[in-house]
């Protein structure tokens, strides 16, 4: 029933000529950043051959753009999570759903694997971009997969966390600026942060996200974003039984 559940929303996401439209637009403002990144550091290969220690393409091309595709995802993930709960409450399908024989468990899985999925080809691209580079240079292959990863993770706490935002309210534009506001908001608590060592530091995805970014797999880090996940996915499994046993 999550498979079905996946694959419907997939489809409900690829049918909107909206969809297709933001993913053009996203894929222009990574292929511009890349090539500006690139351009960059070809014009300074002639200083940088003078040091023992020099950056590769790797480190001045993939590690920006991937915190770049960070700060974009950021904004990017509201907009479809908005839709996925939210609408389907406004349109009345939530009732067909909820009467259905199938948990509340089930379709927030449902609804967060098919994001997932659809999220996939974007962080694919990025990693694609940066893989054409081996035609003519070493690439760092143990950086680019800590990015990929950790753009992956950082990508599902945005999902989870604006599905749960979704549950909440029947107005889909509603839950897109709450879900904006509060990543947002834990995005300003990392930034404002001046001890490495804050607790309110520790609470924002993308300082998290920062050890992938410079190539360390760090098992606190993974569990963070496993646990970020899971609170807010239980939070909206609550939410969508709620509203089935008081309407």
């Amino acid at each position: 029933m999550i498979a079905t559940i996946a694959f419907k929303e997939l489809r409900s996401l690829f049918a909107a000529p909206s969809t297709w439209l933001i993913l053009a637009v996203l894929q222009f403002i990574f292929a511009w950043f890349f090539l500006a990144r690139l351009d960059a550091f070809l014009q300074v290969q002639s200083q940088l051959a003078q040091l023992a220690s020099a950056p590769g393409a790797t480190q001045a091309v993939a590690v920006p753009l991937f915190g770049a595709a960070a700060l974009i995802l950021m904004l990017l993930v509201p907009v479809f999570t908005m839709r996925m709960i939210a609408e389907e409450r406004r349109n009345q399908t939530m009732t067909l759903l909820a009467t259905a024989p199938v948990s509340s468990t089930q379709i927030v899985l449902g609804k967060f694997i098919a994001l997932l999925l659809f999220l996939l080809p974007i962080i694919a691209s990025c990693l694609l971009m940066v893989l054409a580079l081996g035609t003519g240079t070493q690439l760092d292959k143990g950086l680019l997969f800590a990015n990929a990863l950790g753009l992956l993770l950082l990508a599902a706490s945005y999902a989870a966390l604006g599905l749960y935002v979704s549950s909440l309210t029947a107005q889909p534009a509603v839950a897109a600026i709450a879900a904006l506001a509060a990543l947002f908001g834990l995005w300003l608590v990392e930034a404002s942060a001046t001890d490495n060592d804050s607790a309110w530091r520790l609470l924002a995805p993308t300082s998290h996200f920062e050890s992938f970014n410079v190539g360390l797999l760090n098992s606190g880090d993974l569990g963070y974003f496993l646990l970020f996940c899971a609170a807010f996915l239980l939070l909206a499994v609550r939410r969508l039984n709620n509203n089935r046993i008081y309407g």
